[in-house]
């Protein structure tokens, strides 16, 4: 089992989640920011990036970030993400619907790529589904798991811009079920956990 490392701001929704026991029983640590620069990540497989972070504090921290994949680890970002600091970074802000799902025939206007890629081995797309704030633009290596209609990016892996792996998703699963609602955020953390735990993370 791959030892997972979260950042951990302390607000109200990172507690809920990071706590819950389903979900904590997967993490060996929680690194609480203001101390994230001074902390050892060599035990650790796997850092998580939460959503709604301090952004000067992430924007401090990035680099020891970066350094942590390139000693060929893997780090798992959940969005938005407006900052520029994440490899070969193109992100595009987008309006919000947040009621698509009232309108008739309602479409979510998500679509599955890399449909054979073993993520799917643990979620279907109705896990990975509810609002956008703003899609992704990867480079051409990158492999994109989740898309748009329009082929901008929700989730998706980079594999070649550092020596590490980054998971990069605009989703928010750990503020949504941390803050009581949207229970496709629940179920993709239900999912989420056991894959980077044990799961394969790449077609490699």
């Amino acid at each position: 089992m791959r030892k997972i490392a979260v950042i951990y701001s302390g607000h109200a929704p990172h507690y809920r989640t990071f706590h819950e026991p389903k979900y904590a029983q997967y993490i060996e640590k929680l690194i609480y920011f203001p101390d994230f620069e001074d902390s050892d990540l060599t035990p650790f497989d796997v850092l998580i990036v939460p959503s709604q972070l301090n952004s000067n504090l992430l924007l401090k921290s990035a680099q020891k970030i970066r350094e942590f994949a390139d000693s060929g680890k893997t780090v798992l970002v959940f969005g938005p993400q407006p900052w520029e600091w994440l490899p070969n970074q193109k992100w595009e802000d987008r309006p919000t619907n947040f009621w698509w799902w009232m309108e008739q025939n309602p479409d979510s206007g998500l679509r599955v790529k890399n449909e054979d890629h073993p993520f799917f081995d643990y979620f279907t797309l109705e896990d990975c589904t509810w609002h956008q704030h703003g899609v992704y633009w990867p480079p051409a290596h990158a492999t994109t798991l989740i898309a748009t209609k329009d082929n901008g990016s929700i989730l998706y892996i980079d594999e070649q811009s550092t020596k590490g792996t980054w998971i990069i998703t605009t989703l928010d699963p750990d503020y949504h079920f941390g803050s009581y609602f949207m229970p496709s955020a629940e179920r993709f953390l239900e999912a989420l956990f056991p894959w980077l735990s044990h799961g394969k993370l790449t077609n490699k």
